[in-house]
């Protein structure tokens, strides 16, 4: 089994570590190109991978060949890379907006691809990916998944629903962290020291993340039991609901999706 990796920023690198922490793939089987050869030295140095002096070499004979590069670079290399790949090779892409027809239409008929739509927090193992896979087995999807799985919680889906995904777990850390960092300005009012201020206010989101899912309980539920009558967890809700908190975080979303059809030339 070899696995290619074809850009090793921030994603690339995370995603890689994970398969190989997560022991799906062998750190031996894993090979890596960057244009930026500093990125790639420090990306193989970390995690044991092998470097590659090109993308033929790098995917030459790969099984998998996962593209982490940025979706204005993708096109040009995915071409390179499709005159290198051998007869059922599988094409990992996590390129935001690039739809499986733009894979399709490079990699020409019969080629089997995954869009996959990953998130930061994979950089942590607790990312969320969704994965639409186009042509594989069901042994080959099953790999996939256990792949993405070494990085947090993977999802099977169309691709309509992966941009609506994408639209909630992929642009979700920004409003997560815009929500941590306005609770620790908050606390630090409140005269808190700022190192502490974000560790209660990281600490209580990533608490609260835990147990909804661990216990499958609805987020409205865990809510009303904070709640006590004119108590002042109330009263902060309140004050959320009044400067319109859900509606800006529903927006926020829905705005999200409608970019991703504009990027697709769908709007």
């Amino acid at each position: 089994m070899k696995l290619a990796v074809i850009g090793t920023g921030n994603m690339g690198k995370a995603l890689l570590g994970g398969f190989i922490r997560g022991g799906a793939i062998k750190a031996s089987d894993a090979y890596c190109f960057d244009v930026r050869l500093e990125a790639m030295d420090k990306c193989a140095s970390e995690l044991g991978c092998n470097t590659a002096g090109s993308v033929q070499t790098c995917v030459k004979d790969a099984d998998y060949v996962l593209m982490a590069v940025k979706p204005q670079h993708f096109d040009p290399a995915l071409t390179d890379v499709s005159e290198c790949l051998k007869d059922g090779a599988i094409v990992l892409s996590i390129a935001a907006a690039v739809t499986c027809e733009r894979i399709a239409g490079i990699l020409g008929s019969g080629r089997k691809f995954v869009r996959i739509m990953p998130n930061t927090p994979a950089q942590v193992g607790c990312g969320v990916s969704a994965v639409c896979p186009v042509g594989l087995s069901e042994d080959e999807t099953k790999f996939v998944k256990e792949l993405l799985d070494t990085c947090g919680t993977s999802i099977l889906c169309d691709e309509k629903t992966l941009d609506a995904i994408g639209c909630v777990s992929g642009t979700g850390p920004a409003y997560v962290m815009l929500f941590i960092e306005a609770m620790a300005d908050a606390a630090v009012s409140l005269g808190i020291k700022r190192d502490d201020a974000l560790k209660i206010a990281a600490g209580t989101v990533m608490g609260s993340g835990k147990l909804c899912l661990d216990t499958g309980t609805n987020p409205a539920v865990l809510k009303d039991m904070v709640c006590s009558p004119g108590g002042t967890t109330i009263a902060g809700v309140m004050a959320l609901e009044e400067n319109g908190f859900r509606n800006a975080v529903i927006k926020s979303v829905t705005a999200a999706y409608d970019k991703t059809l504009q990027m697709q030339g769908r709007k």
